[in-house]
């Protein structure tokens, strides 16, 4: 009998793992989801590069408070919305929500609106006043169903003051909002559509296109740490309940004041998100205002709840300049531009509570925000099995000028059925194999890395 149990457990014992199916989709390698195993080469994060300021917020209606970014582009333009602020109380109904255009990500300017009138006139570029706009954070709407007057929706609010507010047992939460251009904005209802959080930051959403619901990532405290929640709906006024950000054991709590999250533009599947990091118990600059100093860090998740962080470093520091180093700066804008046939633009705060508070462009690569890499004494990793979906790899790699990439294909006995013995340059979307005799079959592969970064693959046809 012993035996005859034994025999009907040794299957599942011996069961591989199911193979991974990427369809046609981009994955990049911001986490170790493909990786089986690693010899000598490592996942690395790559910083941005800093660029050019954009915007300086020193109109009469804006001021040194201005925050909670957020970048929209749609078709060939690009909307920068934030709030105009110069301090005051977080429930002041002074505050205003801003816009500014371009044609490039690059360079912005303000319209003339004449919708509201902020800072003594109505010759300005203001889309709503009220205290909605403490965190107002709109997206481009992706639902196929979206109605034309709502291409555009939006979130902002924050709870009323008194005990436990950050909790948020106080009235008040999140309202919606809906524009069909982006300019002219109207409440959707006129309660708060969520209502159990703190608030008092950028709270965005956006439609997640993967899994057909909108998702919402919120702030709360939790131990009066501020962290981040996550709530869906399926029609952008009835949420589900919060759920907090879960991470792997060993990963410490830290504040995180705001989220930036965004579906990666390429593979809408995979959430980036881009903290900025707050560390409550440090001064710089002993004569400033307020303590507290931050920088910007990575994440990524794959639902939406469990976040994978492996880069416990920043991925944007302060840099030499003291005004960085006061509180709140570096606070990475919600959303990311292509700016350039090989290059995404974010945007990052600078000199908060300083009377040239702007706002400055950051390079990534396209799909570069982290890698697998081999160094110069080389090394190679294997992937978990893939169901083999389209008939050519396609690589997003860059190697040195005595670099390279190769790949051997395995099948399930683990025999070589296919191989790229040696790509090297530096490409976007590199058709690096032939595997049209292998589609539909279940192989892993050997990559090996010298002096050289893999970012992403994708199977194609």
């Amino acid at each position: 009998m012993k035996s005859i149990a034994l025999l009907l457990f040794l299957p599942f014992v011996a069961q591989a793992a199911e193979p991974i199916d990427l369809g046609p989709r981009w994955e990049l390698f911001v986490d170790e989801h493909l990786v089986a195993e690693k010899n000598g080469v490592t996942l690395k994060l790559h910083e941005p590069v800093k660029r050019e300021i954009v915007l300086t917020t020193d109109q009469p209606w804006e001021g040194k408070t201005c925050a909670y970014f957020s970048v929209i582009q749609d078709g060939g333009k690009v909307l920068m919305y934030y709030r105009g602020s110069s301090g005051g109380s977080d429930h002041s109904d002074a505050q205003v929500t801003c816009v500014a255009e371009s044609t490039d990500g690059i360079h912005f300017t303000r319209p003339k609106l004449g919708l509201i009138e902020a800072g003594g006139t109505k010759d300005n570029n203001v889309i709503w006043r009220g205290v909605e706009s403490h965190n107002f954070s709109p997206f481009l709407d992706a639902n196929p169903k979206a109605k034309p007057d709502e291409r555009y929706k939006a979130l902002g609010g924050v709870k009323e003051p008194g005990k436990n507010w950050h909790q948020g047992e106080t009235p008040g939460g999140l309202y919606a909002f809906a524009s069909a251009d982006g300019i002219h904005w109207k409440k959707i209802r006129d309660e708060p559509v969520i209502t159990k959080g703190a608030f008092d930051s950028q709270n965005l959403a956006f439609f997640d296109t993967t899994r057909d619901r909108y998702v919402c990532f919120s702030r709360i405290f939790i131990n009066k740490v501020r962290a981040v929640q996550s709530n869906t709906s399926t029609n952008f006024l009835n949420w589900t309940e919060p759920v907090p950000h879960l991470y792997a054991e060993g990963v410490p709590m830290e504040h995180f004041y705001t989220s930036a999250t965004v579906p990666c533009p390429t593979a809408p599947h995979l959430f980036l998100s881009f903290p900025k990091r707050y560390v409550t118990d440090r001064k710089k600059v002993p004569d400033h205002e307020a303590g507290g100093v931050s920088d910007a860090v990575f994440m990524s998740s794959r639902d939406g709840v469990h976040w994978d962080r492996p880069f416990l470093e920043a991925w944007s520091r302060p840099g030499p300049d003291l005004k960085n180093w006061t509180d709140r700066n570096n606070m990475t804008a919600n959303g990311i531009v292509a700016t350039g046939d090989g290059e995404w633009s974010l945007y990052i705060s600078e000199h908060y509570r300083h009377d040239d508070h702007r706002i400055r462009r950051l390079s990534v690569r396209k799909q570069g925000f982290a890698s697998m890499h081999g160094g110069a004494a080389g090394g190679s990793f294997t992937t978990k099995p893939l169901v083999v979906s389209g008939a050519k790899l396609h690589l997003n790699y860059a190697t040195s000028a005595a670099g390279s990439v190769g790949i051997e294909v395995l099948d399930e006995a683990g025999k070589v059925v296919a191989d790229l013995k040696e790509l090297y340059g530096d490409e976007f979307d590199a058709p690096g194999m032939d595997l049209s005799a292998l589609k539909g079959k279940t192989v892993s592969m050997r990559v090996s890395l010298k002096d050289a970064d893999l970012y992403a693959l994708r199977f194609a046809n």
